[in-house]
């Protein structure tokens, strides 16, 4: 028996619940009041937290701000008194190569300027004695005028040989350089001109804030009387200053905006430039250097004022949520009593259907006799309305043609067993259920099942599975599923399908330096970027990392391929906007097309991978098709790479030695180690045929300690079988020095093979030493304490300074091949090589001429007072023997 509402019980059930809720809110005022105390308490407390940490840090900074002040004023401090000694270093090497050479020094040569090609200063000058310019790599105005030049006076004045520092003033008022300058002496000290050296402001300014010049900074470099030389503010422009007395030695304040003609306050520090009567002082912008604290607390009120709010928003969330959850639970107490609870003992829907017949005698509808409570919540109805309603006014057109389908199936087979997905009138989702009817006479018994959610984990597994969780693209495994299918429909239709291999330029270093967290942020931007530039239709996978795919179909062209790769492009020129930042991102695309390309998905991917490569191998930022030469060309690469790593692996390396000799004894005093590859197809392979490419892999660290072990053990056999043994200098490269502690291998071998420090010698380039960096002076002093030499390898062709070779204490400076050919073809490579080695003899040094391959060579190198040669007039490379003397003798 059906039950149905009477007229007037849904407006009486209305008004009872809301009398229930009143109640329900006046007995737990507790609750309202316990929550709004409670957002009250934590604003005010996150609030006095915020503004006390904001002014600490703005202290702090003000702190800070003076010592960074006077730190990087002491650190000017030193650049500019290195930087004079150098000068000065040029002065004396200038002025006694202009003895040397009986006054014939051409400064405007071709070879100077070669030799001070990576100078810092602007000009050097000779002056005769009666002021006149002789010689100069830049002839100058002012030059002419020297001789009623102050500094001139005091030369032409004063018999001691002192430096003078003078100011060089332009056209505008400006200090433009800074000029250095010394007499130069006749026979009998008679005054006989000035050598002086000219050296830009900027490269005593600008150049030692290059990378990180603060924004209005000053910097510059007073005299004894606190009186400006030169001063320039953001890096290039002059600004005017009035500086009080400065304290002895250096300090830092609160400098106040009248010092300085921008009439802006900075943080002043400065310091003595060593022994000289310059003081360098560097001024910091206070607005500039406290505006991140500045704005952090503006930041953080803003933060808290949103924060604040949203916790009171919560208080009332959280207050809402537990009147309504008292309400329910009284409410539900209520309504339990008055439901039925024969069917309540199973979670399933029940349901009793009549069946209902039209006149032909086909099943028309149904008609809910009965339910239970979970029945009646499948259906979003309360049980005593949704019984005597028929399906065709609970459903939908779809669902209810699919349901009465299912259900008309089972009245004339007279069970089934099935899932279905609901609609239900006025709901806004589908549901889907478990579905069992069985038949009995003119009535359905039906058990409902809820499947919802065990569908929708799967749904959502199958997605995540599929799909990136960053970006929301595809992702690899969908790439692995989807390409197959593609490339099969493209076959059956005979029609192109093209792949897009695309990289992020760039993403690395942003992800290295902004964190992690913008370089998550970066790639969802880059994604989205990606799928606004495609065709609608295209498909855009992340396969990992900055690497995405790009499925181009649909009988596309080349040209097609070729438009989308420009729009990728394109599309990624403008600047990232990030939370913490912006960022600069480019692409480099490589492009396979099936057929030509790759017939199954592994090779197209490989190819369009491979054409990517190519890109970035050329330039990046670009797009290129895939290229089977240059795939040969890279495949024999990674097989030579193989090669030379399987080579170190099973140690096919010889060393070979070549002497070095003393001039003055004519003996050998060293031996060079030169490596060999005992290749076993192409034979005996040269340094140059591998080397680069171990540099290139790193494969230099394990090739450069087996050359080490080589050599420490073949010192070891020739010490137990002679008493005289020279001693033999190894190569190290720059990655060597800089990716290991070269200090602790060379150590660990001598140990190994109980050979003697004296009896090493490290050979390092140029590049090895180029910065002068803390790692580097740590590692040439440890080896410098175990007693093993230090020489400087093919110097001229690197980039080192003179200004290096006077920081770092080097034995002996090996000057390249190619200045050693230049002095028997002219004059003037005779006078550049003496310049050197007058130059290694002032810093303490041995010379080592390399390259020596005629006898003339040896005899003017011998007049030079070159202290050693090395080449193959001496004694070519030769494999190692018994003796070591048998390697000597061939010496000249």
């Amino acid at each position: 028996m059906s039950m149905r509402s009477a007229p007037g019980v849904v407006g009486k059930g209305a008004a009872k619940a809301i009398r229930s809720l009143a109640a329900s809110v006046i007995a737990n005022m507790h609750i309202i009041a316990a929550c709004l105390l409670a957002a009250l308490f934590l604003s005010l407390l996150s609030w006095g937290v915020l503004l006390g940490g904001a002014a600490a840090d703005r202290d702090e900074g003000v702190r800070a701000s003076l010592e960074q002040a006077r730190a990087i004023a002491h650190a000017y401090s030193e650049q500019v008194a290195r930087a004079v000694n150098w000068h000065d270093l040029v002065l004396r090497q200038t002025r006694d190569s202009w003895g040397l050479s009986a006054h014939g020094l051409n400064l405007e040569s071709a070879q100077s300027a070669e030799m001070f090609a990576d100078a810092t200063f602007s000009n050097l000058a000779i002056l005769a004695s009666d002021g006149r310019l002789v010689t100069a790599m830049k002839r100058q105005g002012e030059l002419a005028l020297a001789a009623q030049a102050r500094f001139f006076q005091i030369h032409a004045g004063a018999p001691a040989d002192q430096l003078v520092i003078s100011q060089v003033i332009d056209d505008f008022g400006n200090v433009a350089e800074l000029q250095f300058s010394r007499p130069i002496r006749a026979a009998g000290g008679r005054f006989d001109g000035v050598v002086l050296v000219q050296v830009a402001a900027q490269k005593l300014t600008l150049d030692f804030f290059m990378q990180r010049f603060p924004p209005d900074g000053v910097v510059g470099l007073a005299g004894a009387d606190s009186l400006p030389l030169l001063t320039v503010a953001g890096g290039i422009r002059p600004v005017r200053l009035a500086l009080p007395p400065l304290a002895a030695g250096g300090g830092s304040v609160l400098a106040p905006a009248a010092w300085f003609g921008d009439g802006r306050t900075r943080y002043f520090g400065w310091h003595q430039a060593g022994a000289y009567p310059l003081t360098a002082f560097v001024g910091l912008d206070q607005q500039n250097m406290l505006a991140p604290f500045d704005a952090a607390r503006e930041a953080a009120v803003s933060r808290a004022i949103f924060a604040t709010a949203a916790l009171f928003a919560g208080a009332l969330v959280v207050m809402g949520f537990l009147l309504r959850l008292t309400w329910r639970k009284r409410e539900s107490q209520r309504t339990d009593e008055t439901y039925r609870m024969a069917t309540e003992g199973s979670s399933d829907g029940f349901f009793i259907l009549g069946i209902l017949f039209n006149g032909t005698g086909a099943v028309d509808d149904f008609e809910v006799l009965d339910c239970n409570k979970h029945g009646a919540a499948f259906c979003h109805q309360r049980r005593e309305t949704l019984i005597g309603r028929r399906f065709s006014a609970l459903y939908r057109d779809n669902t209810l043609a699919e349901l009465l389908e299912v259900l008309r199936g089972a009245v004339n087979t007279g069970s089934y067993d099935g899932e279905l997905e609901f609609q239900l009138e006025g709901a806004d989702r589908s549901r889907w259920m478990q579905l069992k009817a069985v038949r009995s006479e003119q009535k359905l018994a039906i058990t409902l099942r809820d499947i919802s959610e065990s569908k929708a984990h799967v749904a959502a597994l199958e997605h995540r599975g599929n799909h990136d969780a960053l970006t929301g693209l595809p992702n690899r495994h969908w790439l692995q599923w989807y390409l197959p299918q593609a490339i099969g429909r493209a076959r059956e239709h005979r029609q192109t399908l093209a792949l897009l291999f695309i990289d992020l330029d760039g993403f690395k270093a942003a992800n290295d330096t902004m964190g992690h967290a913008a370089g998550d942020e970066l790639l969802r931007h880059a994604a989205h970027r990606l799928k606004e530039a495609v065709r609608p239709h295209d498909h855009v996978i992340r396969l990992g990392g900055d690497e995405f795919v790009v499925i181009l179909e649909n009988n596309l062209r080349v040209e097609d391929a070729a438009i989308v790769a420009e729009r990728v492009i394109a599309a990624f020129k403008p600047k990232f906007k990030l939370i913490g930042g912006t960022a600069v991102l480019g692409t480099s695309i490589g492009i396979s097309s099936f057929p030509t390309d790759g017939d199954d998905a592994a090779a197209l991917l490989q190819n369009a991978d491979v054409a990517m490569y190519s890109v970035k191998t050329s330039g990046k930022g670009s797009f290129r098709f895939f290229d089977q030469q240059f795939y040969e060309a890279l495949r024999q690469q990674l097989e030579f790479e193989q090669e030379l790593r399987r080579a170190i692996e099973h140690d096919e390396f010889v060393v070979h030695y070549q002497p070095r000799m003393d001039l003055a004894s004519s003996r050998a005093t060293s031996m060079e180690a030169l490596v060999r590859w005992l290749h076993p197809r192409r034979g005996l392979l040269e340094p140059a045929e591998f080397i680069p490419l171990a540099e290139k892999t790193g494969m230099i660290v394990r090739l450069g300690e087996l050359v080490l072990g080589k050599v420490c053990g073949q010192l070891a056999q020739w010490a137990a079988r002679e008493a005289n043994v020279v001693p033999v200098s190894v190569n190290i490269s720059s990655r060597q020095f800089n990716e290991t502690d070269i200090a602790r291998v060379f150590s660990g071998a001598m140990a190994r093979h109980n050979v003697a420090p004296s009896l090493l010698e490290i050979e390092l380039t140029e590049s090895s030493m180029m910065g002068g960096s803390s790692h580097v002076l740590e590692s040439l002093s440890k080896i410098r304490a175990m007693g093993i030499k230090l020489l400087v390898d093919d110097f001229g062709t690197g980039y080192s300074s003179l200004a290096q070779l006077q920081l770092l204490d080097f034995d002996v400076l090996k000057v390249d091949k190619a200045f050693t050919s230049r002095i028997e073809q002219t004059e003037q490579g005779r006078i550049l090589f003496a310049a050197i080695i007058t130059m290694a003899h002032a810093l303490g040094m041995r010379v080592v001429a390399e390259g020596v391959e005629t006898g003339k060579q040896l005899s003017i190198l011998r007049a030079l007072r070159c202290d050693e040669v090395q080449g193959y007039f001496i004694s070519l490379p030769q494999a190692a023997a018994e003796a070591q003397s048998v390697l000597l003798s061939p010496v000249a």
